[in-house]
């Protein structure tokens, strides 16, 4: 009978303990469910208010700025949740949509044709336009909207409700962005501190390692140009630094070295454009690289009429990883004289992808191979394969940086043994480079030539293909 008396009381207790760790559990949950909810309509009326069309822009910008100033303090939630509100809330009016669609397609070929075009346009125009509108018409509101555009990007693969507002963004920062808006401005070594900084904080491509470095690029015989937009004070969209020579630069060690010798200005012909960066992830897909480069040019030619030759020594980010899928297909391909001397100088035969691959990531032996190294010519034909047919599924140039260059209308020109022999270099590309020739007078026939699914490379590269 004890036993049988313990027993519920045992029970009773553990039940009345668990009901009220539950019962706490299920009050806080409570609590906080209702809290978000309250953020969650207190952030959509307060964008609504801004979105208010009968506000004039002045004080929706003024009413975004308050949201904006929460927005810096709020949590990665409560900002998610803000992301969304602004991606479905303010959606276009589908049925006001649909309608003047058909009274467009009703009315083509009449009279009223234009006037219904007119309905059209302004149908399409969502309520989403005004709201971000009114958010870059106080003065820091267009750096909050990069910065969110910035935050959405990494969450769009995961998310796919975030799409239609990083679009609306991206198509807002395209016609606030145009070229025909932003400053070209040299940036040089007397340049307020606060630049200077931001351009070793950007730099994407041969990171600035000192004060020193950063000296040698912005001294007098070189040139640094940047884009600037007045909405975005003090903040380079993008720039580019150049090289004045005398010819191609073969290799990015010279052009970076700070005790080398100062460039004769007056006898220099060649403008090597060796670094480009973006600097704002929140305008990735807005275009600024063609028209910053076409402005260089013509700044350069104005100050040194000399000028013949403009080009690129860029990185070939891509070649490493298309090389370890296509070193079989590029051993099969080569003829048989090539690769008996091949296999004699890898004392390997038959030739292996491993071999090759494993002799081509020892940096010292790489570094020490002979003008005339089989394994050399080899690699300096898979570069030239690369960049002269690798494409993605669009028929695109498959390396990022060709694609850049060559939808600009540049010619591959050269490749460059060694050209980048740092870490980065050998890990990308196993150091070579690249040059890129901007033959002003040519343009537009390379980029008829990349249209048509050819990409442009001079004859030597050419003959390394063959």
């Amino acid at each position: 009978m004890n036993d049988v008396a313990k027993k519920p009381e045992t029970s009773t207790e553990s039940l009345s303990l668990r009901t009220m760790s539950e019962r706490l559990g299920d009050m806080l949950s409570r609590v906080q469910e209702a809290w978000h909810g309250r953020e969650l309509r207190r952030t959509l009326d307060e964008l609504k208010a801004i979105n208010d069309p009968h506000l004039s822009d002045v004080e929706g910008g003024r009413l975004a700025a308050g949201v904006a100033a929460w927005y810096a303090q709020a949590s990665a939630e409560s900002r998610r949740n803000t992301w969304l509100l602004m991606s479905e809330q303010f959606a276009p009016d589908v049925s006001a949509l649909e309608q003047a669609r058909a009274d467009y397609e009703a009315a083509l070929r009449t009279p009223e044709e234009a006037r219904a075009e007119v309905a059209l346009r302004r149908a399409i125009v969502t309520p989403r336009t005004r709201l971000l509108q009114r958010f870059a018409a106080y003065p820091e509101g267009m750096a909050f909207l990069v910065n969110l555009r910035a935050e959405i990007l990494p969450e769009l693969k995961n998310d796919p409700r975030l799409a239609a507002l990083d679009a609306e963004l991206e198509q807002l920062f395209s016609t606030w962005l145009d070229v025909g808006f932003l400053d070209l401005r040299r940036i040089n070594w007397d340049s307020p501190a606060r630049l200077v900084e931001k351009l070793i904080e950007y730099e994407a491509v041969h990171d600035i390692t000192s004060w020193a470095d950063v000296k040698n690029r912005l001294d007098d015989d070189r040139r640094c140009y940047g884009f600037f937009h007045p909405r975005l004070p003090g903040e380079p969209l993008i720039f580019v630094e150049v090289a004045l020579l005398r010819e191609l630069a073969a290799a990015i060690p010279p052009l970076l070295d700070e005790q080398g010798d100062a460039a004769d200005l007056p006898k220099a012909s060649t403008a090597i454009f060796y670094s480009i960066s973006n600097t704002q992830k929140g305008l990735k897909g807005v275009s600024f690289g063609d028209s910053l480069i076409k402005r260089v040019v013509a700044e350069l030619k104005r100050e040194f009429p000399q000028l013949k030759t403009f080009a690129t020594l860029s990185p070939i980010p891509g070649l490493r990883h298309w090389l370890k899928g296509q070193a079989e297909d590029l051993i099969v391909s080569m003829p048989d004289k090539q690769r008996r001397v091949l296999e004699r100088e890898l004392d390997s035969e038959p030739l292996s992808v491993e071999q090759i691959l494993t002799r081509l990531d020892d940096a010292d032996a790489l570094r020490a191979l002979p003008e005339k190294s089989a394994l050399r010519a080899w690699l300096l034909r898979a570069g030239a394969r690369y960049l002269g047919h690798a494409t993605d599924r669009r028929g695109r140039p498959l390396d990022a940086v060709a694609r850049f260059h060559l939808g600009n209308g540049a010619r591959v020109e050269r490749i460059n043994w060694l050209g980048d022999p740092s870490a980065k270099g050998l890990k990308q590309s196993y150091g070579l480079m690249v040059n890129y020739l901007y033959d002003l007078g040519k343009l537009d026939k390379h980029r008829t030539l990349l249209a048509s699914g050819e990409i442009p490379v001079s004859g030597a590269v050419q003959s390394l293909q063959d």
